[in-house]
């Protein structure tokens, strides 16, 4: 719960420091590689907002899929964690860069790629209100 509160505290720093008192709609992605509890995160997000005297009329919470890019061969696929066991997926949370050891490219056999998509936390809309 600590991790999901300070990345909330994050997007409400954020919404401070760039005159969004009121917002009309708040889209925030959650990568899916760090596996953050999208409840615990609405909730804290939620609180904070509130006790911040801030005034958000939609807010919604989405998961981001994984994309990676091969620096090889330039191909793009997806990645479900849900394909991996426990052991990886925690290793990933922690140390998004370990993916590294536990994927390849399925096209070229590459380890050599880019995580483009699915990590970490972002705000993808901010509409003033």
């Amino acid at each position: 719960m600590v991790h999901e509160w300070a990345l909330a505290e994050s997007i409400v720093l954020f919404l401070e420091n760039n005159g969004f008192r009121k917002v009309k709609s708040l889209k925030i992605g959650l990568g899916i590689l760090q596996s953050i509890d999208k409840e615990i995160f609405s909730f804290s997000l939620q609180e904070l907002l509130r006790e911040k005297g801030f005034s958000v009329e939609k807010l919604e919470v989405v998961d981001e899929g994984a994309e990676l890019a091969c620096h090889t061969c330039g191909f793009r696929w997806s990645l479900s964690p849900e394909s991996m066991d426990e052991a990886i997926r925690e290793s990933i949370h922690f140390v998004p860069e370990s993916i590294h050891a536990f994927a390849k490219c399925p096209r070229c056999g590459s380890r050599d790629f880019t995580i483009t998509q699915g990590r970490g936390i972002r705000i993808v809309e901010v509409l003033p209100g």
